[in-house]
């Protein structure tokens, strides 16, 4: 079995529409896909509509969260999107996503950057709004090469001349949020910046958290033997996930998968929602 926990669609920062994005995880032989759109499961109805026979759509998110004052990402899957404390949550984090890329939008054009805010929703369209639509606008307007360059301290990456804090969740609280709404957490690319430490892993294990994701582009084979052995000691499912936004990430569902036996185990201790099949 070939399960993709980690794909972006329109609704947040990927550049396709979820329906495009559920035919070309048929197209890649997925045998089930999760869409993890940040914040949001706006996207989980067109996909699940679209769902082409013999694929199975495993409705999620990717949650933002801050811990010590850094960016993490909690993969949430089969949670109830209805229960109010997740809900609330979400929406505040969404609301600020906006605040945010106000701020952001505001600060390059201070430092030159011919970027209007109406440039960016206009990337946005209809998708919570992230800083990689801001990065495309910058690129549209030839501030920059491409969209990747804004995510230096030049612009804003993290701490950059241009970056905004936002409203995010506490891990462990996120973590309880969703096991109160009957779904299961993975922690995102923990070996990709920020990198989380071992001991804070173990933590958030404590606290909960049903896996790690391993298996992601941006690991290299020490970063996954680390994070495997880590996850046996922890009894942590390791999971794996493309990432994929679309054209920003070259068209990439597929590249890494989880396998049957860690699906099972990870949908095993979801109560919240089904898998959805057609």
């Amino acid at each position: 079995m070939r399960a993709d926990l980690h794909t972006h669609s329109d609704a947040s920062d990927g550049t396709e529409p979820p329906a495009g994005l559920v035919r070309r995880a048929a197209a890649a032989g997925l045998d089930a896909v999760a869409l993890t759109d940040h914040d949001t499961v706006a996207g989980i109805g067109p996909a699940a509509r679209a769902l082409p026979p013999g694929l199975a759509l495993v409705p999620g998110m990717e949650l933002s969260c801050r811990m010590n004052g850094r960016s993490v990402h909690l993969l949430a899957y089969l949670f109830d999107p209805a229960h109010p404390g997740l809900a609330e949550q979400t929406r505040r984090i969404r609301d600020d996503r906006v605040r945010r890329a106000r701020a952001m939008v505001a600060r390059l054009a201070g430092l030159g950057v011919p970027v209007t805010w109406e440039q960016v929703t206009a990337i946005a369209g209809a998708g919570v709004v992230g800083r990689p639509h801001i990065a495309r606008a910058m690129a549209e307007s030839g501030a920059i090469g491409s969209p990747a360059e804004a995510f230096t301290a030049q612009w804003i990456g993290d701490g950059g001349r241009a970056y905004v804090a936002r409203y995010a969740l506490e891990p462990a609280r996120a973590i309880w949020l969703v096991r109160e709404a009957g779904g299961v957490t993975v922690l995102a690319h923990p070996r990709c910046r920020p990198r989380v430490p071992a001991r804070q892993i173990a933590r958030l294990a404590a606290a909960g958290l049903a896996g790690v994701e391993v298996f992601h582009p941006d690991h290299g084979e020490p970063e996954r033997s680390a994070l495997l052995a880590l996850a046996a000691d922890l009894g942590l499912v390791a999971t794996g996930g493309s990432d994929d936004h679309g054209t920003l990430t070259g068209h990439r569902i597929g590249a890494e998968t989880t396998g049957g036996d860690a699906f099972a185990r990870l949908v095993s201790r979801a109560t919240g929602t089904g898998i959805v099949r057609r």
